[in-house]
């Protein structure tokens, strides 16, 4: 099963990468960038593989830049909190 088939383990591995590159001193406002990017590539490149992904594909899709960067900013700080890793899918 692949990461991106389960939210729960998509947001877990995001966490993951998220704390690698803060313990390796990238700073927030290059963490966000990196955000956007990723997630333009996402979009651009990954097909959706469960409701969730499809979702945020859509809210990105239908979002301007800076709606897109707000975004990005938000699952890094969604996947910051542990809490909100093991929470639903």
């Amino acid at each position: 099963m692949s990461i991106l088939e389960n939210f729960r383990d998509w947001k877990e591995f995001l966490g993951d990468r998220v704390e690698q590159a803060k313990q390796a001193g990238m700073e927030s406002e290059t963490l966000q960038n990196v955000a956007y990017q990723i997630g333009g590539y996402l979009s651009e490149q990954v097909d959706p593989k469960n409701d969730q992904e499809r979702l945020l594909k859509q809210l990105w899709d239908a979002g301007d830049k800076e709606q897109q960067q707000a975004l990005a900013s938000l699952m890094v700080k969604l996947v910051q909190n542990p809490e909100n890793i093991n929470r639903g899918n």
